[in-house]
């Protein structure tokens, strides 16, 4: 595959990357099956905590530069992209600070005797990650790694080959052992043979479902475990009791954040009848004036969308579902202008039996659905292949809170949207894929659980 830096604001292309050869992959994979094998991976948890704690210090000290490179491979806004390192830096020194205790021997009550689980390192780990937070996804697997003591090899996707390579430059420079976080430029396939390969022992992948499918298959075919955070069509919820205002403004900025190339974006919004005019006025007037333009210019809201793939993969979607009968009441077309720019988007009417209804919009779209009531509200978020985030927006938090519990997906956020902290558990459901990073949870997922038993006998 092509790894290459093609400005999507420019439409210019910046430099070309060359995949990495067999031979240098083979490289990278005995250097990090032997420093697992080592006192670096098996030994005292303190070196590779100091390493994230320095790792966290570096990502601080170079945050506007990589904020500058994001918004020069994918088009992120320059402020997204310091708020981007900023959770990353939180990540970095939360688990400095957190993954000795969540690594503790846990003890277990037993009539056998004295019983713990030992929580310990499985091997190298790879990493199969998306463009649209190109920090943030790969700090989500290597800085739970580093704790735990498993190497990680990293495919980063080919829109960002500069980020990758930057990343694997400042967890070295932290301290990390050379090769134990490495980036690698290789293709589908190259993914598929390392799989296969007995020095890897776990797959992480964020990206799309039928990316997902692959990787998870052919990790199970090999025996190995894997996870998965794949797409999402969250729901946006204004029970009638919101506050308007604060649910117009959370749901503009859920929409086009990262110009709504977000798997946790607010996609989907369900608004009671009762307060529906208001919402939708509102909603649309701050959809139509968000400020379009260079992502590095500071005023700028709503940055490019990734690449031309990107946009006409979107361009078609929107026309496909007003052909079907849905109408947009602003938007529905690409920008007249420089750049993969595609025009803030409200649909309305969609119903069932449209093929956007079951889809996700990577981009600046949003779908409204007008209900009657709360079991309206669950039927229509429930009624969806995916299960990724949501947020309620009610003047009544349990009212929320017992919508919350019984909405089918992985995150629900009550009046906020659908974030990322570095102690809350992140995944989901259906088609959204398995399995949880960050928090106490995410760093448990791959280590070996090691039951000892000592017999009271």
């Amino acid at each position: 595959m092509a790894y290459r830096t093609l400005n999507p604001f420019t439409e210019q292309l910046v430099e070309d990357y060359p995949e990495h050869t067999d031979d240098a992959v083979e490289a990278a994979l005995a250097k990090a099956d032997g420093l697992f094998h080592s006192d670096w991976s098996k030994g005292d948890i303190q070196p590779r905590l100091a390493v994230l704690k320095s790792l966290s210090g570096l990502l601080t000290e170079n945050r506007d530069d990589l904020a500058r490179t994001m918004a020069e491979e994918m088009g992120k806004p320059l402020a997204q992209g310091q708020g981007e390192i900023d959770l990353c830096a939180g990540i970095a020194a939360y688990y400095a600070e957190k993954a000795a205790d969540f690594l503790k021997p846990e003890k277990i009550d037993s009539e056998l005797g004295e019983a713990w689980v030992e929580f310990h390192p499985i091997g190298v780990l790879l990493a199969v990650e998306p463009w649209n937070f190109p920090i943030y996804q790969l700090i989500r697997v290597v800085a739970p790694a580093i704790a735990v003591g498993n190497p990680v090899l990293y495919k980063h996707a080919g829109i960002v080959p500069r980020c990758a390579a930057r990343f694997a430059e400042l967890v070295r420079e932290a301290g990390a052992p050379e090769g134990f976080v490495a980036n690698l430029y290789i293709s589908s396939d190259k993914v598929a043979e390392l799989i296969g390969d007995d020095r890897i022992q776990g797959v992480a992948l964020t990206g799309s479902e039928g990316a997902g499918a692959k990787v998870s298959a052919r990790a199970s075919e090999m025996l190995k475990k894997s996870t998965l955070e794949l797409g999402g069509s969250d729901v946006f919820v204004v029970l009638d009791d919101a506050d308007i205002e604060k649910a117009v403004a959370a749901g503009v900025e859920g929409r086009l954040s990262n110009a709504g190339q977000v798997c946790t974006g607010s996609k989907r919004f369900i608004v009671q009848k009762s307060v529906s005019d208001a919402f939708i006025t509102g909603f649309v007037e701050g959809m139509k004036s968000a400020v379009m333009g260079d992502p590095l210019d500071e005023a700028t809201v709503l940055g490019p969308l990734s690449s031309e793939d990107a946009l006409k993969t979107l361009t078609k979607q929107v026309e496909e579902a007003i052909q079907h009968g849905a109408k947009a009441l602003t938007g529905g077309k690409p920008a007249d202008r420089t750049g993969f720019f595609y025009e803030p988007t409200v649909l309305t009417d969609v119903a069932r039996n449209n093929p956007a209804f079951y889809q996700e919009f990577f981009g600046p779209v949003a779908q409204v659905f007008v209900v009657e009531d709360d079991d309206a509200v669950v039927a229509l978020a429930n009624d969806s292949h995916f299960g990724l985030g949501g947020s309620i927006f009610s003047g009544d938090t349990d009212r929320a809170r017992k919508l919350a519990s019984r909405i089918e997906t992985g995150m629900v956020f009550i009046n906020t949207t659908t974030t990322s902290m570095p102690e809350l558990p992140f995944g989901g459901v259906k088609r959204s894929g398995f399995g949880r990073e960050l928090g106490d949870v995410g760093i448990k997922e791959f280590v070996n659980r090691k039951l000892v038993v000592v017999s009271a006998d």
